[in-house]
Formats: C-alpha cells, sequence, structure tokens
C-alpha cells in the first residue's frame, strides 16, 4: 500500500521530536492577519470563528491524524493521495501543493523592505520604493533559508521553533493588552467572548470563506517531513491533538483584542502591529515594546517562510522516488541527506517570482494574481485529501474508521465553499469579475501545465519501456544486466 519506496526514506535523518512538531504546528497554521480579517465581523467574529472549526478544522485534524497513522511516510499528503487515487492523482495532488507552497513562500517575503521601513522609522522611508536595495534584502533572506534547507532540520528545526515562540508571545501579549488597558483606565470596549450572529451578506460571507480555509488549513503540511521525524505515526497525530486548542484560543481571544482596539478602523494586512500602536503608543518604554513585538512578528514570518520552503524542496524528492520526475531532484547531501538539487530549483523559482515583482507595475499584478492564487491550489489539495475516505482505494478505505467519511464530507463541502467564494473580493477592487477570472484562471492554466508535464513524462516512460521490451535479448554478463537494471530505472 505505501508507495514511497522505505529505503531512500531510511536514509534521512530523523530530526523532528513532539516539542518540535507542535511549535512547528502553531508556526504554520497561526498567522498575524486572520485576526484583522475576522475583526470585520465584529461582535460576531467569536460564532464565526467556532463554526469555521467545526465544519473545516475538526475534519482537517482527524483526516490528517488518521491518514499519517496508516501512511506515517515522507511526502505526507502527496503520498496519501498517490496510493488512494494512483500516480495521476499523486502527482496532481503535489503539483498544487508545490505551487502553494512556491508562490507562498515568495509572497510572504517580498513584503519584507515595506516591513522594515515601518520598523526604523522615517530614515527608511526611501526603502520600499528602491527596487535593486528592496530585491537585495529580500535575496539575503532566501539565500539564508536555502543554506537553512541544506542544513537539514538539525538547524532548521530550531529557526522554526523560535518562529512558533514567537508567534506565542505576541499572541500572548495581544490577548493580555485589553487587560493592561483597563487597568490604565483606556477607553475600550473589550468582550472576551462576544456572541452575535452574523449577518447574511456577500461580504460576511466572502470573510467567512477566507476564516473557514486560509486562517485555519496547514495541520497537514508538516506530515511532508514524516520521514524527517521521529515515530512519525504516532508524533504527528500527537502534535495536532496538543497545538490545537491553542490555535483555536489563540484566534478567538486574538480577535477580540484587535476589536477592542480598532474604534471601527482595522487594517486588514497588519492588524496585531496596528492594535500594539493603539493601545501603547509610539513614544517611551512602551513603544520599544511595541517594536520588540513588531520585530517577533517579522521573525515568524521569515520562520513561516523557511518551514513552507523546506517543505516544497521535500516533494519533488519524494515524488522523484516514484520515478513520476526525473530522479536528479532525488539527490542527497552526502553529509546532511537533503535534496540539494530540488533546494537549488526552489530558490532559483522564488527569487524569479521576487525578481517579477520587483521589474515593473505590471510584473506586480502578475505576482499578486500568482500569490492570490496560490490558497487555490492548496484548497485543490484538501479536496483531494477529504476525498480519500469516501472515493480512495478500497483497501486503504477499508482500514480507515468508517465515520471517517461524515467528517470528510463536512471538510470537503467547506473547502469546496471556500474554493468557491475565494474569487469574490473582500476588499474593494477595479473589476470583480476581472479578478475572479484571473484567480480561477491562473489555477487552471497551472493544472493543465502539470497535467499536459504528467502525460508527456509517462508517455515517453512508456515508449521507453515498449523499446527495452523488443530489443534483442541481452548476454548474461554482468555489464549487460547493469545496464538493463538502470534502464528500467
Amino acid at each position: 500500500m505505501p508507495s514511497t519506496p522505505p529505503n531512500p526514506e531510511a536514509s534521512l535523518h530523523r530530526q523532528l521530536r513532539l516539542r518540535d512538531l507542535v511549535l512547528t504546528q502553531v508556526l504554520c497554521v497561526v498567522g498575524s492577519s486572520w485576526v484583522g480579517i475576522a475583526a470585520g465581523l465584529g461582535r460576531a467574529q467569536a460564532l464565526t470563528w467556532i463554526a469555521a472549526m467545526v465544519l473545516f478544522y475538526l475534519p482537517m485534524a482527524v483526516s490528517v491524524i488518521f491518514l499519517n497513522r496508516e501512511m506515517p511516510l515522507e511526502g505526507g499528503l502527496y503520498v496519501w493521495a498517490r496510493t488512494a487515487f494512483g500516480d495521476l492523482g499523486g502527482f496532481m495532488t503535489a503539483w498544487n501543493l508545490w505551487f502553494y507552497g512556491v508562490a507562498i513562500t515568495a509572497t510572504i517575503l517580498y513584503p519584507i523592505p515595506t516591513e522594515l521601513s515601518y520598523l526604523i522609522g522615517p530614515p527608511a522611508a526611501w526603502l520600499p520604493e528602491n527596487h535593486l536595495a528592496s530585491f537585495a534584502i529580500v535575496a539575503l533572506v532566501v539565500l539564508a533559508i536555502t543554506a537553512a534547507a541544506v542544513r537539514g532540520l538539525e538547524l532548521g528545526k530550531w529557526i522554526h521553533n523560535i518562529g512558533g515562540i514567537s508567534i506565542l508571545i505576541v499572541y500572548c501579549t495581544l490577548i493580555v493588552l485589553p487587560f493592561w488597558a483597563m487597568a490604565r483606565h483606556q477607553p475600550i470596549h473589550y468582550e472576551p467572548l462576544p456572541l452575535q450572529l452574523p449577518q447574511l451578506s456577500m461580504i460576511s460571507l466572502a470573510l467567512f470563506g477566507q476564516m473557514l480555509f486560509g486562517a485555519l488549513c496547514g495541520l497537514e503540511y508538516i506530515a511532508i517531513l514524516a520521514g524527517e521525524s521521529k515515530d512519525a505515526a504516532r508524533s504527528i497525530g500527537q502534535s495536532v491533538i496538543f497545538a490545537s486548542p491553542i490555535i483555536c484560543a489563540m484566534f478567538i481571544a486574538g480577535t477580540s483584542s484587535v476589536l477592542a482596539f480598532s474604534h471601527g478602523h482595522i487594517d486588514f494586512i497588519a492588524p496585531i502591529p496596528q492594535t500594539l500602536r493603539y493601545a501603547l503608543g509610539n513614544s517611551g518604554l512602551a513603544n520599544l515594546f511595541a517594536m520588540a513585538a513588531i520585530l517577533l512578528v517579522q521573525f515568524r514570518l521569515i520562520a513561516a517562510a523557511s518551514f513552507i520552503f523546506t517543505g516544497v524542496t521535500r516533494l519533488p524528492m519524494a515524488a522523484g522516488w516514484d520515478h513520476l520526475i526525473p530522479a536528479w531532484f532525488t539527490r542527497l547531501h552526502p553529509r546532511y541527506r537533503t535534496p540539494t538539487n530540488s533546494v537549488a530549483f526552489t530558490c532559483a523559482l522564488v527569487l524569479l517570482l521576487l525578481i517579477l515583482g520587483n521589474i515593473g507595475v505590471h510584473a506586480q499584478e502578475a505576482f499578486q494574481v500568482l500569490s492570490n492564487a496560490a490558497i487555490t491550489h492548496y484548497e485543490l489539495s484538501y479536496l483531494a485529501m477529504f476525498a480519500i475516505p469516501l472515493i480512495g482505494a478500497k483497501a486503504l478505505r477499508a482500514r480507515l474508521p468508517r465515520w471517517l467519511r461524515w467528517t470528510s464530507v463536512a471538510g470537503l463541502c467547506a473547502t469546496l465553499f471556500s474554493f468557491i467564494i475565494s474569487a469574490y473580493p473582500f476588499v474593494d477592487v477595479v473589476n470583480p469579475r476581472a479578478y475572479a477570472a484571473k484567480i480561477l484562471g491562473t489555477t487552471l492554466i497551472s493544472n493543465i501545465i502539470g497535467y499536459t508535464f504528467y502525460r508527456t513524462r509517462n508517455r515517453a516512460g512508456v515508449t521507453a519501456t515498449s523499446s527495452i521490451s523488443s530489443s534483442p535479448p541481452l548476454s548474461s554478463s554482468p555489464d549487460h544486466k547493469l545496464k538493463l537494471t538502470r534502464t528500467k530505472k
């Protein structure tokens, strides 16, 4: 049943313990902007969060636990989909995951110069407008992430752990702020758990769709590194169980804090820095504290980019083990046992996307479309995950609990709703129809390219096999046997 050959995976270094997995789950799932998006719903945010967690987060969590328990192999969701749906299903799932990872890594790193200018202040106001300086800063970060990926999770896990601790500290600060403000008699209106039904409108549905998938997805991503985790069959499931209540509490309580200080004006891009500034001001010791918290948010973004980048480099390696892409991607560093060719290729792609975003207005627009379309690629991967207990291979379905089908139906419907509503902008755009066409069109073209690549390579493999079968019998000499073995590979 498992598709990934055991021998290549056995050569990987197992660095991730349960502690590392829990912190990485928090790092991957909890973003800094989602509390601002949820705050756009006002006092209805708590019930909306709870609905999203019941309809999507819970089905995702149980799917990850049971699918990883059956197939705790490097490649994660790619391996699960290939086992359930065959080579084509596995390849297209990996393709969408890979596209998402590359685009999101570039998207996370792209605004670093702008964020630095806000952090430093007026002396650095020129930085975002200087394309050469901006690209140089981001390129240095990409190269550092690449070096960490080559070095392996022996180093990378500490970057990810510190990023997870950073976002925990920031959210703890955010949650405590209303109590600090009330102790100082600041004029705020704070409700820890407001219970108000949301108004039914396209804006509220679009915000709910964003929260449903965009905010809560990511628990399965750590399973890509199952071959580098200790006791992956048990520890990854435990990390989901331990991290989930922390993640849910951070989102609901953090949104309540943002609402307390927003006064009707919410920065959807940077709600946490905005809230810190409102609460702590721009001078004195409080200003230094706010700057430190904002700096922690930036480090969390870099750590998240490093983690997503690491996962992206492992997908081609796992697919190469299954001969779905060239074996060039499977070559490991002799000491660190990391896929160096895959790392270099991913680094080049991320740098190319960042160059694209820096060379002009139209290029920036194309970059934005790619980054917005990334989430739709991720949603397609999730549709495959939730479909496994429903229509996957019969032998695999027989080993999964029957009730998992019901949670998978809920997760599938939630993901499908988010996929459809993702084309509706919850912020003002010039032409909503053009916006939707660009997002869905990019996703369609990308998948056509992936499908064409798979079919072309598969056809070439069939042709090579046919030529071997029709060739004259080889002698039994060791040299001829070696040639035949290499040709088949």
